[in-house]
């Protein structure tokens, strides 16, 4: 009888580091509320052998439990918008997928998103007495918060991949690094979101590996594809005052502390590919973003009044 044939893919057996043990079990190597490398462990204190949801906070921010200051609140409104606004670009995708399978995935990972903004959303709101909705469907464009990447067009297929690809990388070592958040509910949210994002991780690097190793037209859009997402990088592992202060207090992470991290797994991937000479990142020019200062693309304007316009018609409505 022969030895089952060894799939796990090159870049995970070359590098140890992509995937945390267990696939996206949080509790084994990673420090955080609750994890204690028991599988069974509670994710969060909140609710014991379940992940932490946005009801969960928004009750103990009506408890009085729980409220962040100015600062932690900033954070987690950074972080809350991008996923927000990815999950709108995701979302569009379903029925417009490739094949179905995507339908699916594509649109179980927006809902992921979806969940991530929705509690880092709940918890910032507390520092101003406003509501997930609130933030999400009353505020301007230039009260928003999120990165340049995350409200780029989805453009054909292979755009989409490759931005999601960054993403969930970027993603990852945030959330792995969140996990140890001297602040609870922050690092709750996190280990919740890190074992979601851990698919998302592994399903773009499919995708560009089977893009990368398909037709010479496939090839030919995932090159095209990084080269055009490539330059909003440098924005999000950019430091400022906010995420100084945060480190420090060992609430938050410098973002520029996960960038070797997020260029040797993302850098195995492009190898295995066969795609890290022909992109040549490094000499990419990269954008001056301005998306943590509130200051956006044209693209963010077009994709708000789409996601905004039913809740400021109807205000008083339950969505």
């Amino acid at each position: 009888m022969t030895a089952p044939e060894n799939t796990t893919p090159e870049h995970e057996r070359r590098n140890p580091d992509f995937a945390i043990e267990g696939h996206g079990d949080i509790s084994v190597g990673v420090k955080g509320a609750g994890a204690s490398g028991d599988g069974s462990a509670s994710a969060t204190r909140i609710t014991p052998g379940n992940a932490l949801r946005p009801e969960d906070i928004a009750l103990e921010i009506r408890r009085g439990q729980v409220k962040p200051n100015e600062d932690v609140a900033e954070y987690a409104l950074r972080i809350g918008d991008d996923s927000l606004i990815l999950a709108q670009r995701l979302g569009h995708w379903i029925s417009r997928a490739p094949e179905l399978e995507e339908d699916v995935a594509l649109g179980n990972i927006a809902l992921d998103q979806l969940g991530h903004a929705r509690s880092f959303l709940t918890y910032a709101g507390a520092a101003w007495d406003k509501s997930e909705d609130d933030l999400a469907y009353f505020r301007r464009e230039h009260e928003f918060r999120s990165a340049h990447l995350f409200e780029q067009p989805n453009g054909d297929f292979a755009v989409t991949i490759a931005r999601q690809f960054i993403v969930s990388y970027y993603q990852f070592e945030l959330y792995k690094r969140l996990t140890g958040s001297s602040d609870q509910t922050i690092a709750a949210i996190a280990a919740k979101a890190l074992k979601e994002v851990d698919y998302h991780r592994d399903h773009s690097a499919q995708w560009v590996l089977r893009l990368a190793g398909g037709t010479e037209e496939s090839r030919r859009r995932i090159v095209r594809a990084f080269k055009l997402v490539w330059p909003y990088v440098e924005e999000l592992f950019e430091d400022d005052e906010l995420t100084t202060r945060l480190a420090e207090a060992k609430t938050g992470v410098q973002p520029s502390s996960l960038r070797a991290d997020f260029d040797h797994l993302t850098g195995a991937v492009l190898q295995e590919a066969g795609l890290e000479e022909e992109l040549a990142l490094e000499r990419i020019p990269q954008s001056l973003g301005g998306g943590r200062q509130g200051k956006h693309s044209e693209h963010l304007g077009y994709l708000l009044a789409e996601m905004q316009v039913l809740a400021r018609e109807h205000p008083g409505a339950s969505w």
